[in-house]
């Protein structure tokens, strides 16, 4: 599974693609399986992001109510998630992206929406999370059910990649700390193009590129991976996983490598 010149051309026009079917059926219900074995031990359920931005999205009760299950390096505790992560298909589909034959795995991430009142996302981007030196950094969601607008799909503000880093909202009115997210009332869902998918397909973003999601308002949880892929030469500054070395799925590490190589 090649990058072809229309999906890359796709990708650098809106700043995301996604590639239907890069997991099979049966990838996908082993996945889905250590899924959820490593949610039953592992994974967190709470409130998920704070900040102002929960009560321009939610009404009071709602607010109250909604929940995200979550958990870093999900990669770490299955096996078959670590293969997955290391999918002859989708690397290649990533480094075709990246524009390197070295790629590196950065991080995994568990989101799960529980049913009715799964969390929404707001509006922003990912370098907040991990900031990096430069774009050669892809973000791959790995979707384990089908993502509809009922259930939150991904939505994205196509082109918005090319202003690079953009400053987040990090702090309550109060003070306090809270989850990097963009204004409210410049950045809306509203404004964004939806991206459905099927279970097995991959969406892949830039690290640049905002989106965010709506609520879950289904019956049935909906689960999905975040992977994030770099070139081992571009440098991270700060944020998760800064000064650790990340896995190397193809390639090799170059002798130059970005920061994550000299830890």
């Amino acid at each position: 599974m090649m990058l072809t010149r229309e999906q890359a051309a796709f990708y650098e026009e809106t700043g995301y693609l996604r590639v239907p079917g890069v997991f099979s059926p049966a990838e996908v219900r082993a996945l889905s399986a250590e899924l959820d074995a490593v949610i039953a031990v592992w994974a967190t359920t709470n409130e998920g992001w704070t900040g102002p931005w929960r009560r321009a999205y939610m009404d009071g009760d709602l607010e109250r109510r909604s929940k995200l299950t979550h958990i870093n390096d999900f990669h770490l505790h299955s096996g078959a998630w670590l293969r997955a992560a290391a999918h002859a298909d989708l690397v290649d589909l990533v480094g075709g992206l990246l524009g390197s034959h070295e790629v590196e795995l950065h991080h995994s991430t568990l989101h799960a929406k529980p049913p009715e009142t799964g969390m929404p996302f707001p509006m922003h981007q990912d370098s907040p999370f991990y900031r990096h030196e430069g774009a050669a950094y892809v973000d791959a969601v790995v979707h384990v059910d089908d993502a509809t607008r009922e259930n939150g799909c991904l939505r994205f503000l196509t082109g918005s990649h090319r202003r690079g880093h953009l400053e987040h909202i990090t702090r309550e009115p109060d003070g306090t700390p809270c989850s990097p997210h963009l204004p409210t009332d410049r950045y809306r869902l509203i404004d964004t193009l939806e991206c459905p998918a099927q279970a097995g397909d991959v969406v892949l973003f830039s690290i640049y590129t905002v989106h965010g999601s709506d609520i879950n308002r289904t019956g049935a949880v909906r689960r999905l991976v975040r992977l994030g892929y770099r070139d081992p030469r571009c440098i991270q500054t700060g944020g998760f996983g800064l000064d650790r070395p990340g896995w190397m799925v193809r390639g090799v590490r170059p002798p130059a490598g970005g920061g994550a190589a000299a830890a």
